[in-house]
């Protein structure tokens, strides 16, 4: 591990300033993502802004009938929340499905978003990466890609997000918020959060330099069933080959995102009229202009069997 300097902040504004005074920092929460990258020396910060007192952690109602929930609230928490559980159940079927308990009781809402991916070429220093190293080449294009995106990669980039929770935000149409260095608030809806790869896969998010998320806010519930439903290499701690979060209504209607798959947590609007009609015709519209590598071909087809399964639990 690298030297870094180290600094607790008192308040958003304040992390937020810091943040853009030292252009190598990063800021510091539960760590379950970054001090591993720093072992690996694939992140190597030079300073960290320790944020873990900034009263983050709170889960609020908003005044339009949705919940405001803190940067800092720990995934843990936010799956046992009532209110989680009773109005948004499937951001809590999806917390649940992610990574171990242990992890859980240390990992943050925003941390759950930032988290890189888990492409193996991205771990292996020894590999062109260019998300690691903008410019080299991705040495997964050609390489071993059964984990990696079937839709939406790039010629620069072929890695999936790997985040549960961010594929359940999506489809709930959650709003990251932020403060900047200047002090000034923005928002962020989910949809516009995360980047596709193109030229620049080392750009992930739109959080720009200094940038501190401070809460993610959910819209009024939407009622329907909500369901989570994971597809991996074994029953706990790993990664999903695909997973679907979808809102179902009574009348078929209803919101669908996949994760797995792409660079992003994949939801199409427009294909979503498609649902009533089935998981057939929907999938189909959903993943339209899929590129799939030989070794990850499979993923389409147990994307649809997936949605399948939850429309049929849909309708039970």
């Amino acid at each position: 591990m690298k030297p870094f300097t180290y600094e607790r902040a008192a308040s958003p504004a304040e992390a937020a300033a810091a943040g853009a005074r030292n252009p190598g920092a990063k800021f510091i929460a539960g760590g379950t993502n970054l001090l591993d990258l720093m072992k690996l020396q694939i992140e190597a910060p030079t300073h960290l802004i320790d944020v873990n007192g900034l009263a983050l952690d709170r889960i609020e109602p908003t005044p339009e009938g949705g919940l405001r929930i803190g940067a800092l609230v720990r995934n843990t928490d936010l799956a046992a929340d009532g209110r989680v559980r009773r109005d948004y159940g499937l951001l809590a079927r999806a917390l649940l499905a992610g990574a171990s308990g242990q992890l859980r009781n240390k990992a943050t809402t925003a941390g759950n978003l930032l988290q890189r991916t888990r492409c193996p070429y991205f771990y292996d220093t020894n590999m062109p990466c260019n998300k690691r190293q903008p410019g080299s080449g991705c040495a997964a294009i050609g390489g071993f890609s059964r984990q990696l995106a079937v839709i939406g990669a790039s010629e620069a980039c072929i890695a999936t997000h790997p985040s549960d929770m961010a594929v359940a935000m999506r489809a709930l149409d959650a709003v990251v918020e932020t403060v900047r260095p200047d002090g000034s608030a923005r928002r962020i809806p989910i949809a516009e959060f995360h980047r596709l790869p193109g030229d620049t896969p080392h750009l992930e998010t739109a959080i720009e330099p200094g940038e501190l998320i401070t809460a993610v806010t959910l819209p009024p519930p939407v009622g329907g069933k909500q369901l989570y439903r994971k597809v991996r290499d074994r029953a706990s701690y790993a990664f999903a080959l695909v997973s679907v979060a979808a809102v179902v209504q009574p009348d078929g209607t209803g919101r669908v995102a996949l994760g797995g798959v792409a660079h992003r947590p994949w939801r199409v609007e427009a294909a979503e009229a498609e649902l009533p009609r089935g998981a057939k015709a929907a999938m189909a519209a959903i993943l339209d202009g899929a590129r799939p590598t030989h070794d990850n071909a499979f993923k389409l087809p147990l994307a649809e069997r997936t949605l399948a399964a939850v429309l049929a639990e849909a309708r039970t």
